[in-house]
């Protein structure tokens, strides 16, 4: 029987090792995750394993986890014969990504793979754009530099617990740059998000009843009280009745990111810029 978490919830450590980025392989198990919203899904990537010494070293620590999931995206038969092994000895799931495919086309065309790791991801201009936002993101997260807001092609506004960070890293990736800020009750507002066209303004919500349990869960999973200001009902209310009163100053438009996922928040910001995914 599977052990379980504090939450009551069945633990699995997907295991992402791709030759590259690993996008592909971890959009696969996220896909494949959602349908067990009931199970704790923990992801641990290991992207850019190009020689036998990194898998080596990379098996060697996922050894540790429990109740492993590998996922694996590695063009070369000679890194995946380890994982192979490492799986029949620890008795472990794996999901080979690409190998079905490849082999499909092989057999239809008569061709032999090239075995060039990260073959789609050509080194274009759209490349470094998209780096580039990716770092942008990072750089301008939580607020850290109010100049950001200027500079930014999306804004995100909203409470603690509203998906900002992981929201604007996804948008990154589609080559936006985006600076979020955090709102708390009676803080300063910096003056750049005055001066920013609203129709870059995102600002987000939630369900009171949602965003306590979310930052409950929060608190539990540091080992802490689940009871405090930062999960009180009350200071939620008020939190988003404050952040309200924001977006209908600034007439930006506004997303209540509740029981949605990321990528139908993204979609619904892209459509409300007039930006094709």
């Amino acid at each position: 029987m599977m052990p379980e978490n504090v939450n009551n919830k069945p633990e699995v450590n997907i295991i992402i090792i791709s030759d590259a980025a690993g996008d592909t392989a971890f959009n696969n198990a996220t896909a494949a995750a959602a349908q067990f919203p009931d199970a704790q899904i923990n992801y641990r990537r290991y992207p850019f394993i190009t020689d036998k010494d990194k898998l080596t070293k990379t098996l060697e620590e996922i050894e540790k986890f429990p109740n492993l999931v590998i996922i694996y995206s590695l063009i070369k038969d000679e890194m995946q014969l380890p994982i192979i092994r490492f799986a029949r000895e620890h008795k472990v799931q794996t999901v080979d990504i690409l190998s079905p495919s490849v082999e499909a086309l092989s057999t239809v065309t008569g061709m032999r793979p090239t075995e060039q790791s990260g073959a789609q991801h050509k080194l274009n201009s759209k490349y470094f754009d998209r780096i580039s936002a990716m770092e942008f993101a990072v750089m301008y997260d939580d607020g850290k530099d109010p100049k950001g807001f200027l500079e930014a092609d999306v804004v995100l506004l909203g409470v603690s617990r509203t998906s900002k960070t992981p929201l604007s890293l996804f948008l990154a990736n589609k080559n936006l740059k985006v600076a979020n800020l955090p709102l708390v009750p009676e803080t300063h507002i910096p003056k750049e998000i005055y001066e920013i066209d609203p129709k870059k303004i995102i600002g987000l919500t939630n369900d009171p009843s949602v965003l306590n349990e979310i930052r409950r869960q929060r608190m539990i999973s540091y080992g802490l009280n689940p009871d405090t200001t930062y999960s009180n009902m009350d200071s939620i209310n008020a939190e988003l009745e404050s952040a309200q009163n924001l977006y209908k100053k600034l007439g930006c438009f506004v997303i209540n990111v509740a029981h949605r996922s990321i990528e139908e928040t993204a979609a619904l910001i892209m459509d409300h810029l007039g930006i094709e995914d």
